[in-house]
């Protein structure tokens, strides 16, 4: 299964935090592949930023690859499919996850129950 983590998903991993379900661990441990999104480093750093996030950005953007995952870059297509997309969710960065995941296409890993009706590839977990 080649899968993309959604921003929390990934911060959840990378602190072992009591969030992420046994599920969604399984998942990606035994994942083919994992992918993280350079959209979810933006947001992370914007969250960094206004104090909503205590991480630093390098740490996370060096974890990507010390925890053998994937770098998805945005491209011209996943940002063009977010018009493609119902407004089922407001939120910038979660809708281009949705468009990354449908365009590649990818399974995504998230616990925002909004996400759900936009794909049979958003899996909650």
């Amino acid at each position: 299964m080649h899968i993309l983590l959604d921003t929390h998903l990934f911060i959840w991993w990378l602190k072992n935090d009591r969030h992420l379900s046994k599920k969604a661990c399984s998942i990606i441990l035994n994942a083919h592949e994992v992918y993280i999104s350079s959209v979810s480093i933006w947001e992370a750093a914007i969250k960094i930023r206004v104090g909503k996030l205590d991480a630093k950005i390098a740490d996370l953007i060096n974890s990507i690859e010390k925890e053998g995952f994937i770098e998805l870059p945005l491209t011209a297509k996943h940002a063009g499919f977010v018009t493609e997309l119902p407004p089922y969710h407001r939120d910038p960065f979660d809708r281009v996850l949705v468009a990354q995941c449908i365009c590649e296409p990818l399974r995504l890993l998230t616990a925002d129950m909004q996400l759900k009706p936009y794909s049979e590839l958003i899996e909650i977990v």
